[in-house]
C-alpha cells in the first residue's frame, strides 16, 4: 500500500552524486513538465520569464553537479563583468589584458578540475618521483560553458559583439539548461537576439521539437544504451577476453554508441530548445557518411569544431602563412581539442592522429586536385569510417595496455569461425546496431519526411508518440538509465 512520505519525495529534488538529472530520466520529464507550464503562463511577462528559466537552469545544474554550481554562478559574474570592462577599455592594450584575465579565469578553472591530476602524473614520470594524486570532482559540463563564455569575452574584444548591459541576460545565454552540460556549444551571437523576441512557437517549430526529442531519446536510452550494457562495455573492460572478431564488433559497436549517446543528446537539447522558442544550430549531420576526415569534422559536433576552428586554428594563423604552418596549426588544434575531451594521453593522441590525418588529406587534395569519381569516393568511406573507428579505440579504452591488447586480439586472434555463435549470442546487439547504421545512413529526405509527418500530427498524438518512445525505453532498458557520455568532458 503507498504511504506518503513528503521526506522521501523531498530528497528527490535534492542532489545525489550517483544519480545526475538527465533528459532521459522520469523525474527530468515530470520537472519539465511543471517548467513549462510556468514558463508559458509567463509568456506576457518577459523579465519574470528570464528569471524563471535562469532559476530553473541553475538548480538543474545543482542536480548535476551539486555545490559546484557556485562555480556556475561565480563564472557567469565573472565574465559579465569582464567583457563590459573590455568594451569600455580606452586602449587595446588595456583590452589585452583583461581578455587575458578571462582566458586564465576560465581556463585555470578548467586545468584545476580536469588536469591537476595528468599534469603530476606527467611530472613523475619525467622526475621519476611519487606521482600525486588529488580526489577533485569534475563538475559536469564543465568544458562547454567554459567555451561559452571564453567566445563572449572574445567576441566583445574582437568588437564583432556588443557586451551586454543586463547580467541577467547574460545568465541567462551561459546557463540555459538544454545545451549548457552537453553543447551544443552556443556562441552568444546566435543565442542573444533570440532572447527578447516575443515568444512564438510555431506548429512546424513544436512537432520538429517533439520530433528531436524522441528521437533523441531513442538514439541514446535504447540503442547507445543498450548495446553498451550488453556488448560495448565488456569488450572494452577485457579485450583479451574475447575473440578479435568480437573486439572488431566492440569497436563498430562503440562507435555506434558514442554517436547515438552525444548525438542523442544534441537532439534532445535542440528539441527542448524549440519546445521553448530558441533555435540551435545543428550538432550532428550524419558523420558516419563522410567520405573524408575532413568532412567528418564538419559533420561531427560541429559546435565545437567550429569554435575551435574560430578561436583557436584561425587566432594560431589558420593559412595564412604557408603549408607547412597550416599543417602544424592543424595538428596544435586537434591535440588540444583531443585534451579538451580529457586529461589523459590517450586522448591527445586521439587528438593527434585527428590531427595528421587532415593535414595529410589537405596536402593529398593539392597534388591530386578535381572532383573525385565514384571509386574514390568509396574508398573514401571506407578509409574514413574505418580511421575514425580505429581512433576511437583510444577514446574509449580504459588505458593504453588496453587498446593494445585488443589490436592485438583483432591481428593474431581473429577466429572468424565463432560469428555463427557470436550472432546466436548477442542476436539482440547484431539487432540494434544494423538498425542504428542502417538508420544513419538513410538519405537526409528521408528524415526530412519523417519530421514532416510527425509535425503534421495533432497535439494528442504527438503525446501518444512520446509515450510509445517512453514505454520501448522501459522495455528495453535493463539498467538504470545512464549517464551521457560528454557528461565525463
Amino acid at each position: 500500500m503507498f504511504q506518503f512520505d513528503p521526506a522521501r519525495i523531498l530528497d528527490q529534488f535534492l542532489y545525489h552524486p550517483e544519480s545526475p538529472l538527465l533528459f532521459s530520466s522520469g523525474l527530468f520529464l515530470f520537472l519539465f513538465l511543471g517548467f513549462l507550464l510556468v514558463y508559458r503562463a509567463l509568456q506576457p511577462y518577459e523579465r519574470a520569464r528570464i528569471l524563471w528559466c535562469v532559476l530553473f537552469s541553475t538548480y538543474f545544474y545543482y542536480k548535476s553537479s551539486g555545490i559546484y554550481f557556485l562555480l556556475l554562478v561565480a563564472s557567469v559574474i565573472a565574465d559579465y563583468h569582464l567583457a563590459r570592462w573590455i568594451a569600455a577599455a580606452a586602449t587595446q592594450r588595456a583590452k589585452g589584458w583583461l581578455l587575458a584575465l578571462s582566458l586564465v579565469a576560465n581556463l585555470g578553472m578548467l586545468a584545476y578540475f580536469k588536469y591537476t591530476n595528468y599534469f603530476f602524473e606527467l611530472w613523475a614520470g619525467v622526475t621519476g618521483a611519487q606521482p600525486l594524486h588529488f580526489d577533485i570532482f569534475l563538475p559536469v559540463g564543465i568544458s562547454f560553458f567554459t567555451f561559452q563564455s571564453l567566445s563572449y569575452t572574445i567576441d566583445v574584444y574582437r568588437g564583432s559583439l556588443k557586451a551586454l548591459d543586463d547580467i541577467w541576460d547574460y545568465a541567462f545565454f551561459v546557463t540555459f539548461f538544454p545545451q549548457m552540460v552537453a553543447g551544443p556549444i552556443v556562441r552568444a551571437a546566435e543565442f542573444l537576439p533570440q532572447i527578447h523576441r516575443p515568444l512564438h512557437v510555431s506548429r512546424e517549430e513544436f512537432g520538429r521539437g517533439v520530433f528531436l526529442f524522441c528521437v533523441g531519446l531513442f538514439k541514446k536510452a535504447v540503442i547507445s544504451d543498450y548495446i553498451s550494457l550488453n556488448f560495448v562495455d565488456r569488450v572494452f573492460e577485457s579485450p583479451a577476453q574475447y575473440t578479435g572478431l568480437e573486439n572488431l564488433f566492440g569497436i563498430y559497436g562503440y562507435a555506434l554508441q558514442i554517436y547515438c549517446d552525444f548525438s542523442g543528446y544534441s537532439d534532445m537539447a535542440i528539441g527542448i530548445g524549440l519546445l521553448l522558442g530558441f533555435t540551435f544550430p545543428i550538432n550532428f549531420n550524419s558523420p558516419y557518411q563522410s567520405l573524408s576526415i575532413t568532412e567528418f569534422w564538419r559533420r561531427w559536433h560541429i559546435s565545437l569544431s567550429t569554435w575551435l576552428r574560430d578561436y583557436l586554428y584561425i587566432s594560431l594563423g589558420g593559412n595564412r602563412y604557408g603549408r607547412a604552418r597550416t599543417y602544424l596549426n592543424l595538428l596544435l588544434t586537434m591535440l588540444l581539442g583531443g585534451l579538451w575531451h580529457g586529461a589523459a594521453t590517450r586522448f591527445i593522441i586521439w587528438g593527434g592522429l585527428h590531427g595528421v590525418a587532415l593535414a595529410v588529406e589537405r596536402a593529398w587534395k593539392e597534388i591530386f586536385p578535381g572532383h573525385p569519381g565514384w571509386w574514390r569516393r568509396f574508398l573514401g568511406g571506407l578509409w574514413t569510417f574505418h580511421f575514425v573507428c580505429f581512433c576511437w579505440i583510444f577514446f574509449r579504452a580504459p588505458d593504453l595496455e588496453a587498446v593494445l591488447a585488443m589490436l592485438g586480439q583483432i591481428a593474431y586472434a581473429f577466429n572468424p569461425q565463432v560469428l555463427p555463435e557470436f550472432l546466436e549470442g548477442y542476436g539482440a546487439v547484431v539487432f540494434w546496431m544494423a538498425l542504428g547504421y542502417g538508420l544513419h545512413l538513410l538519405p537526409a529526405t528521408w528524415e526530412q519526411v519523417a519530421e514532416r509527418r510527425v509535425t503534421g500530427l495533432p497535439l494528442a498524438a504527438k503525446a501518444v508518440l512520446i509515450t510509445l518512445v517512453i514505454a520501448l525505453v522501459m522495455q528495453v532498458k535493463s539498467s538504470d538509465v545512464q549517464p551521457f557520455i560528454y557528461f565525463q568532458f
